[in-house]
């Protein structure tokens, strides 16, 4: 094995491993995200017409 191909078998790992680690950095940013979104809601909120009205159909 030459040392351009290991070279390159080696730059492909590590082409993999770095966008790897971005998707994953992205997702944890995204978790974080949500989570702050579900942090902030309001503890009572109320649905916006269950409980209030009854549809029955006959």
């Amino acid at each position: 094995m030459d040392i351009n191909s290991l070279m390159s078998t080696q730059l492909m790992d590590l082409q993999q491993t770095v966008q790897m680690s971005v998707m994953q950095n992205a997702m944890n940013m995204n978790t974080t995200a949500a989570m702050t979104l579900l942090e902030e809601m309001p503890q009572n909120a109320s649905h916006p017409y269950k409980g209030a009205t009854i549809d029955i159909s006959v």
